[in-house]
């Protein structure tokens, strides 16, 4: 009897261990593409459906509510998280995740450009230096896996 009890309890721990690398929809890893390929693949387009990889840059520090995911020339592409409906962990910089859903093309306005520098823990000089909105291709993910 306690080798049962025993058992299941390792089974639950296994299960938890497992759920905690997956946030929103149940997607999987295979046919994900590298964020870098996602911005090929936008070509002169508005918006693709894709499942992509990539390195986390940066979360959220207040609730991982976004992450940045790095692309291969320096820069980053901001990913939120469909209609609000989950968050990764605020410590996963530096982790490779695999993300389905939109990528879009997208114009950011200052005043949330300036939010999004409060949520990353910004100074008060770095967040008055913006100034300008920011064209960029941004991606509504329904589903994250941290790798």
């Amino acid at each position: 009897m306690k080798r049962v009890f025993l058992v299941a309890v390792l089974a639950l721990g296994l299960h938890t261990v497992q759920a905690q690398n997956k946030f929103g929809a149940k997607i999987s890893e295979k046919g994900a593409i590298s964020a870098t390929e996602l911005i090929q693949k936008m070509d002169k387009k508005e918006e693709v459906k894709a499942k992509v990889s990539g390195v986390v840059e940066s979360v959220c520090k207040v609730k991982g509510c976004w992450m940045k995911v790095k692309l291969d020339d320096g820069q980053t592409m901001r990913v939120t998280f469909k209609d609000y409906g989950f968050f990764v962990p605020k410590d996963i910089a530096g982790k490779t995740v695999v993300f389905e859903g939109i990528a879009k093309v997208k114009t950011t306005p200052v005043d949330e450009l300036k939010h999004y520098a409060e949520d990353a823990g910004k100074s008060k000089d770095e967040i008055a230096q913006i100034t300008e909105p920011e064209k960029a291709v941004s991606f509504v993910a329904n589903g994250v896996i941290i790798k």
